[in-house]
């Protein structure tokens, strides 16, 4: 099963996230969020909430155990731009250009499989089946 959680327009550049991402792919996600709490970088504040929100989706939408989790993606795309400009001498300006990020983060979990109880059918007794033969023949007669 799959679950995501996607933050878009993220005002930083993706290749700082990216920079972050690729440290922690191999992770799982709970110990991810431990360890970006010791990563001094910006993208990691965005990255772990990013991916709390994907592990309370497993949690609270498909009822999946936090142990159970793992990363399928973190992909981090190109957002908008941007385009502001700083004026130069002699009348010119050089552009300035602020870069946005699209995070989306893809866990998979296993269901837990419940026993089911089909096959945890009690035994009847003989005196149950006594009683249901003998109301058959009251309702026959």
């Amino acid at each position: 099963m799959e679950i995501t959680a996607v933050a878009k327009n993220v005002r930083i550049s993706p290749q700082k996230v990216r920079f972050v991402a690729s440290q922690i792919k191999k992770m799982r996600p709970q110990e991810a969020i431990k360890m970006l709490d010791f990563i001094p970088k910006g993208a990691s504040t965005i990255l772990k909430k990013v991916i709390a929100s994907a592990i309370a989706n497993a949690r609270n939408n498909f009822n999946l155990s936090e142990d159970t989790l793992i990363f399928k993606e973190i992909s981090v795309a190109k957002g908008i731009v941007f385009k502001r400009y700083r004026a130069v001498s002699r009348g010119r300006v050089h552009p300035i250009l602020k870069r946005t990020s699209h995070i989306k983060v893809i866990l998979e979990g296993e269901q837990k499989k419940e026993v089911s109880k089909i096959s945890q059918v009690p035994e009847v007794s003989q005196e149950s089946k006594d009683q249901k033969e003998s109301d058959k023949s009251k309702v026959k007669n």
